[in-house]
């Protein structure tokens, strides 16, 4: 395991191309929704989480050294996203999907917060503790709409549940 900077360098990297899954996918999701409450909440969603991969990048890009290989090897995790998300036939599922990439968005930027403090690093500590808030934010409102969406298709007629309430 490498250490110091070096080691540094690799969790952003890989936190960048994690995070960058996760906008990709939020994207795709609004666009193949099938109910408007999943596609309001994408696209509501989506400036947000552009805006914390921007920040991931640019940061990741002041430590330097992303090479060609971790780029190609997120393009093959990408291809192999979307051929899992295909076989997601429902928006529940692709909702679950995307509630467990943020869980673990969420817990990365929680650790670069508390890191960044311990190490001196005061710009991925703000990165972190920006990013973990709005990815707690963005997990509670699919969270809600999860547990709407199941408790529609669990009822008999599939009738709408009131929305979850905080």
């Amino acid at each position: 395991m490498k250490k110091g900077r070096d080691f540094l360098r690799e969790q952003v990297h890989n936190a960048v191309m994690q995070h960058r899954e996760l906008v990709e996918a939020v994207d795709e999701h609004r666009d193949q929704a099938q109910d408007p409450r999943f596609r309001e909440l994408c696209a509501r969603w989506l400036p947000t989480l552009r805006e914390h991969q921007r920040r991931l990048e640019e940061y990741s890009d002041t430590l330097g050294g992303a090479d060609g290989l971790k780029k190609a090897i997120g393009t093959l995790v990408g291809t192999a996203r979307a051929a899992v998300d295909a076989m997601r036939e429902s928006d529940f599922l692709r909702l679950v999907g995307d509630i467990i990439a943020t869980r673990q968005a969420q817990d990365t930027f929680a650790t670069f917060a508390a890191a960044g403090d311990r190490i001196g690093e005061p710009r991925l500590a703000e990165i972190g503790r920006a990013g973990e808030r709005s990815h707690d934010d963005m997990q509670r409102d699919f969270n809600r709409l999860a547990q709407d969406l199941f408790v529609e298709h669990t009822t008999e007629g599939g009738a709408r549940a009131p929305m979850a309430a905080d």
